[in-house]
C-alpha cells in the first residue's frame, strides 16, 4: 500500500491518465444516450464539454511535470514559457471553442455543462480511489 509520502511524480501522471481515460469513456457513453434521448445536438455539446474539460486536465498534467522536472533539477518552480504559451492558447482555443458551440448548435446547454464537469467527477472519483488505496 502506497502512502502519501510514497507519493511519486510517476503515480501522478498516471493518477491523471486514469481520469483522462475515465472521462473519455463517460463521454462516449453519455453521448450515446444523449444522442438517443435529446438528439445529436445535445450530444455534441456533450463531448464539447468533455473535450474541453479533457484538455484542462492535459494541460495541468503538463504544467505540473514541467514545474516538477525543473524543481528536481534545482530550479525555482516556474513553469517554461512553452508550456505556459500552450495553457493561454488552449485557454483562447476553449473559449473560442465554447462560443462557436453556443452559436451555432441548438443543443442542451446542461448536456456542455455536463461535460464540463466531467473532468473534476473524474478527478474525484481517482481522488477517492487513491484514498481508498493508501494507509494512513
Amino acid at each position: 500500500m502506497k502512502t502519501l509520502e510514497t507519493y511519486s511524480d510517476a503515480d501522478f501522471r498516471q493518477t491523471m491518465l486514469r481520469a483522462l481515460r475515465l472521462e473519455a469513456v463517460i463521454a462516449v457513453v453519455g453521448a450515446l444516450l444523449l444522442w438517443w434521448k435529446l438528439g445529436w445536438q445535445s450530444a455534441a455539446l456533450l463531448l464539447v464539454g468533455a473535450v474541453i474539460s479533457a484538455s484542462g486536465l492535459w494541460e495541468w498534467l503538463r504544467l505540473m511535470t514541467a514545474v516538477m522536472a525543473r524543481m528536481d533539477q534545482g530550479g525555482t518552480a516556474r513553469p517554461m514559457g512553452m508550456v505556459l504559451f500552450g495553457f493561454f492558447a488552449r485557454l483562447a482555443a476553449a473559449v473560442a471553442l465554447l462560443y462557436v458551440s453556443l452559436k451555432l448548435l441548438n443543443g442542451s446547454v446542461y448536456a456542455l455543462a455536463g461535460g464540463l464537469a466531467l473532468g473534476v467527477f473524474a478527478l474525484t472519483v481517482e481522488g477517492v480511489r487513491l484514498v481508498k488505496a493508501w494507509t494512513v
